[in-house]
Formats: C-alpha cells, sequence, structure tokens
C-alpha cells in the first residue's frame, strides 16, 4: 500500500505540477492564436473530440477578451491620434497655403517698385528711371548751351552798348563843340553886325 500510495502522490504531483505549467503556459502566451493552438494540443481527445479543461477556457476567454479591449482601445487610440494628426495636417496646409501667398507678394514686391501708388516691374521702372535721367542731363546740357549762347549775346550785346555808348559820347562831344564853334560864330557875326 505504500507503493501505491507514493506512486498515487507522484502522480498526482506530477499532475498537478503539469497543470499549473499548463495553466502558466496559457497565461505567458502573448498572442491568442498560440493559445488556441496550445489549447487544442494540450487538450485530450475522446471519440474524435476534444475535451479541454474549463479552467484553459476560461483562461483563454479572459486573454481573448483582454486582447480585444486592448485593441479596441488601441484602435480608439490610434483613431484620437489619427484626427489630431488630420486637424494639424489641414491647419498646416492652411497655414502653409497663406505661406505660399505671403512668398508669392514678396516676390512680386521684390520684383516691383511702387511709385505713386502704382507698381511697375524693375527693368521698367530702371528703364523709365535711366530714360528720365537722360532726359534730365539732356535738357541740363541744352539749357547749359542756351545759357551760354545767351551769355554770349549778352556780353557782346553789353560790348555793342558800351561801344555805341563811347560813339554817341565823342559824337555829342563833337556835336557841342561844333554847336560852340557855330554859336561863336554866330554871336561872332551878332557883335559884328552889332559895330557895323
Amino acid at each position: 500500500m505504500g507503493k501505491i500510495a507514493i506512486t498515487a502522490m507522484t502522480v498526482l504531483f506530477i499532475t498537478s505540477n503539469i497543470f499549473s505549467q499548463t495553466n502558466n503556459k496559457l497565461i505567458d502566451t502573448v498572442s491568442v492564436k498560440s493559445q488556441f493552438e496550445y489549447l487544442i494540443d494540450e487538450s485530450n481527445t475522446l471519440q474524435n473530440y476534444k475535451v479541454v479543461r474549463t479552467a484553459w477556457l476560461l483562461k483563454l476567454k479572459s486573454n481573448v477578451i483582454d486582447s480585444i479591449s486592448a485593441s479596441k482601445k488601441k484602435i480608439l487610440d490610434n483613431a484620437s491620434v489619427l484626427n489630431s494628426q488630420k486637424i494639424l495636417i489641414d491647419s498646416l496646409n492652411i497655414k502653409l497655403a497663406a505661406a505660399d501667398t505671403m512668398i508669392i507678394e514678396l516676390r512680386s514686391e521684390k520684383e516691383s517698385i511702387s511709385l505713386f501708388g502704382i507698381q511697375f516691374e524693375k527693368t521698367v521702372f530702371k528703364t523709365m528711371f535711366f530714360l528720365i535721367v537722360v532726359g534730365l542731363i539732356g535738357a541740363l546740357l541744352f539749357f547749359i548751351t542756351k545759357f551760354k549762347q545767351s551769355n554770349i549775346i549778352t556780353t557782346q550785346c553789353k560790348l555793342a552798348s558800351k561801344q555805341t555808348e563811347e560813339e554817341f559820347a565823342i559824337y555829342r562831344e563833337k556835336a557841342l563843340e561844333r554847336e560852340q564853334k557855330a554859336m561863336r560864330r554866330l554871336q561872332d557875326e551878332l557883335n559884328k553886325q552889332k559895330k557895323d
């Protein structure tokens, strides 16, 4: 009887040890697929049916429910992250469009010059500015030439006027001398006639 008790105790110890290992194996397995495969492999077969321990089924059910709820939570978290990223992407796209518009406006302003509220392209403005400067220089040279010509004419006129005044002064002196001579002669003649 002692041998039977020792054998029974050994079988009981090994069975409980195997049960606890299999239960732990079922707990420690990461994927649900491998848990199902382990359950099918370790279950007993009875007339083409598998006999599965209730504890294993309950543990598998618990693991599957936990996996499903973890997956649902992960899906919901991913959906919320996706929505927030979509909102962020939309706002960044709006900012990008505004920045592109601003860049286009800045390039337009950079390539054009505003004069009296009118926008001119730089090449057109440079050409106009060059033509205006050339026109002003031409006008300045024209007026300088006209001024010199007028100054020469004025100087010549002053010189001619001075010469004319000098000639007129000489003529007047001569005319005065002739008049004085004529007056003396007349006086002399009058004096002669009075004496006579």
